[in-house]
């Protein structure tokens, strides 16, 4: 039966009016406050970036250098977190331990603040998770890979000490330039499932590490934030089967097969080059004399994408180029999805501000096709 009025996946329906982004598809320009996210990717910085989101305001150098000192300050997490750290089972995801690190923070706080859903106590609780999903993530998986802890190192800047706790040492400048581009390019991006869960979750009036924890579930999907973990496993499985001689072979039987290709395709950009994959893809070929096998994944970057355009008429999303990116400055594969929520934690805790001033709880409505008139 048709229903004229259901959307599947509420796709095309309009939830909410906001002044933070856009995704225009007319002009394939992703806007962010009113900048071109690719320009700002280009010309600024991740920590200029989460600035203009939370304040609404491009600062300063300045403006920026105390906003990045201010997080370092808050990158530390209270001793007992590390503690709960080691109790985590080892089967255990990083997106499962960065959610329940980030609904552990809010243990930290006074209910009448945790609650507090003005602008001035929002934005201060938003720096803070800003400021210590990083420290999360990394020393939750560190500690499920039974890897020693490596705490903030408050001399270094927002994206360095997030790559040296990474690494466990100094990184250098290109794999620091390059987390930061990456964490940009995944800082905002409209209303995706996670930034709509977060809306949804803000629209109760719940507080805001609650809403975070819920983007952290939503963005675990394959079909969302998920992807570039897929596709990394995609290019490192066609070199076990022999490198890129074998590419096209092994991504037409996938299409015969009828498989899900990860980090192809968008549900608002459709047959459209993701503005943000088209300029990263750029970054690959400079990046690939890091890695001894770097070259022939390039090549096999290359030959999948171009397979996905003639058989299909799809393009890759942010997810393909940047699984490839994160591996050749060596960020382990699990690390990308929480990585991802990290870089994204800017433009969730904006939608979170943003919602709570003007805010209308969410409450939609369904099409009944059960039973009627039963009787126990």
């Amino acid at each position: 039966m048709s229903y004229p009025n259901y959307k599947p996946g509420l796709d095309g329906v309009i939830a909410s009016i906001t002044s933070i982004s856009y995704l225009d598809t007319d002009i394939e320009q992703i806007v962010v406050r009113g900048y071109d996210l690719i320009e700002l990717i280009q010309k600024t910085s991740y920590i200029k970036v989460a600035y203009l989101l939370i304040y609404n305001k491009l600062p300063s150098d300045a403006e920026a250098a105390a906003f990045e000192r201010k997080l370092m300050e808050q990158a530390d997490i209270p001793e007992d977190m590390y503690k709960m750290f080691s109790l985590m089972p080892k089967t255990m995801s990083g997106m499962d331990s960065l959610r329940t690190g980030i609904s552990f923070l809010a243990g930290y706080e006074k209910d009448e603040y945790l609650m507090d859903t003005s602008v001035e106590s929002n934005e201060e609780k938003a720096l803070k998770i800003l400021a210590q999903a990083p420290t999360i993530a990394v020393n939750s998986y560190r500690a499920i890979q039974g890897q020693p802890f490596v705490k903030p190192d408050k001399s270094l800047g927002y994206s360095e000490n997030f790559i040296y706790m990474i690494k466990g040492s100094k990184p250098s400048e290109v794999e620091t330039d390059t987390l930061d581009k990456i964490l940009t390019a995944y800082i905002e991006h409209e209303m995706p499932n996670s930034t709509f869960t977060v809306r949804v979750v803000a629209s109760t009036l719940s507080d805001i590490y609650g809403a975070i924890a819920s983007a952290v579930a939503s963005l675990k999907g394959p079909l969302h934030g998920g992807a570039n973990e897929a596709a990394m496993k995609m290019f490192l499985e066609v070199m076990e089967l022999g490198g890129p001689s074998k590419a096209e072979s092994y991504i037409m039987d996938k299409l015969n097969r009828k498989d899900k290709i990860m980090g192809f395709g968008h549900r608002v950009y459709m047959k459209k080059y993701d503005p943000r994959a088209y300029l990263l893809k750029d970054y690959i070929p400079k990046l690939a004399h890091l890695k001894p096998d770097g070259k022939d994944l390039a090549e096999i970057y290359t030959i999948i994408a171009n397979v996905m355009e003639r058989e299909k008429g799809l393009f890759p999303n942010a997810d393909y180029p940047i699984a490839l990116l994160y591996y050749l400055i060596d960020v382990p594969i699990d690390l990308y999805t929480p990585i991802f929520l990290c870089s994204r934690t800017a433009g969730l805790v904006a939608h979170h501000i943003e919602q709570h001033a003007n805010n209308r709880l969410f409450r939609p409505r369904v099409i009944y096709e059960g039973a009627r008139g039963l009787h126990p």
